[in-house]
């Protein structure tokens, strides 16, 4: 199968749960409210497409630095390669310097995006280091001036992934929340942690709950949605616009599907045949194999396939023997062999 292949019903057939409906972004129509959160060295164009062929209705890109310098690099051209994407395609920038933010908003809009989301949700410590994602929270009149200089430098829409606040006893995403609306924000995605957490404890969702009664842009909800019912249960409990899933689409982006038929019937899908996982991991593989090319193809694939694999018997096994292969080849059969003998 491709992964641009449609998996869905027509949308005539759809309920009128409200998840299942078209958002509005800055006059940019999303055809469902389930997305699917950036993620550095996940939500590449692969897996984006392929996530959206399940169902999801949005995906953003993996983050790009706001540093020109940057952009002619290998990595860099990857993160920013928009081809035979379904639109609205959006892409996620992340920095520290107004002038800089706003610069690679211009240059993304040029490139192609449509939508341009602002990263002040990663916790990781390298990124944080330099004052970015996450750690920009701490700083509200820089946090507020990023804003204004980015949705001031393009004439396409500007969204906000962010968390809860910097550090727990002082969430501030109230404020933060307030300000972004006010700045011209289209949309604000809360991750219900705060960088203090990381991805550790439970998302904690009564926040979101106040933001999305304070402010009238849409509230998207992210954090810890790892089934349908889970994106009917953070839907009910925040009155969220959208829900966005992240970690729980690695090894498994036919979630998408799980959670519209669950909004549309009521009713769980069976989890996937290995002989349909099969047929989904060699069509990913394939995908980015033809997308990187033959080094770092094979090498990108193994996280995804120890992935998929994760709760197959004698996975860890072969996993250790599928890390050894070296070429896309060599890779791609022993992965069709493994699945092969557990069909």
């Amino acid at each position: 199968m491709s992964i641009d292949s449609p998996i869905l019903p027509s949308s005539s057939t759809l309920s009128d749960h409200p998840l299942l409906q078209p958002l509005n972004i800055g006059g940019l129509t999303i055809e469902n409210r389930l997305m699917v959160a950036p993620m550095a060295g996940v939500t590449d164009n692969p897996f984006r497409r392929l996530c959206k062929s399940f169902g999801a209705g949005h995906a953003v890109s993996e983050m790009i630095i706001a540093d020109t310098a940057l952009y002619a690099r290998k990595k860099s051209l990857y993160r920013a390669n928009f081809d035979n994407e379904i639109a609205p395609i959006s892409a996620q920038i992340a920095g520290a310097e107004p002038d800089k933010l706003a610069e690679a908003a211009r240059y993304q809009i040029d490139n192609g995006a449509q939508i341009i989301d602002i990263n002040m949700g990663c916790p990781a410590k390298k990124v944080c280091r330099k004052l970015a994602g996450s750690a920009l929270l701490q700083d509200e009149d820089l946090v507020a001036r990023l804003l204004d200089a980015t949705v001031n430098a393009v004439d396409a829409p500007v969204t906000l992934k962010t968390r809860l606040g910097f550090e727990n006893g002082r969430e501030n995403i109230l404020r933060v929340a307030k300000r972004a609306e006010q700045a011209g924000i289209a949309a604000i995605a809360i991750h219900g942690r705060t960088r203090e957490d990381m991805y550790t404890g439970n998302a904690r969702y009564e926040l979101i709950r106040e933001v999305k009664e304070s402010i009238s842009i849409p509230v998207i909800a992210n954090g810890d949605i790892d089934s349908a019912q889970k994106a009917q249960h953070v839907y009910e409990m925040t009155g969220c616009d959208a829900v966005m899933i992240g970690r729980a689409a690695q090894g498994q982006p036919w979630i998408f599907r799980d959670i519209e038929h669950f909004l549309r019937t009521g009713e769980r899908l069976e989890a996937p045949s290995v002989s349909e996982i099969k047929e989904i991991v060699l069509a990913h593989l394939q995908e980015l194999y033809d997308f990187y090319g033959e080094y770092s193809g094979c090498r990108i694939a193994r996280k995804h396939i120890a992935w998929y694999t994760t709760g197959i018997p004698n996975s860890n096994a072969f996993r250790q023997a599928m890390y050894g292969e070296e070429s896309t080849a060599g890779q791609f059969k022993v992965v069709e062999t493994f699945l092969q003998a557990h069909e």
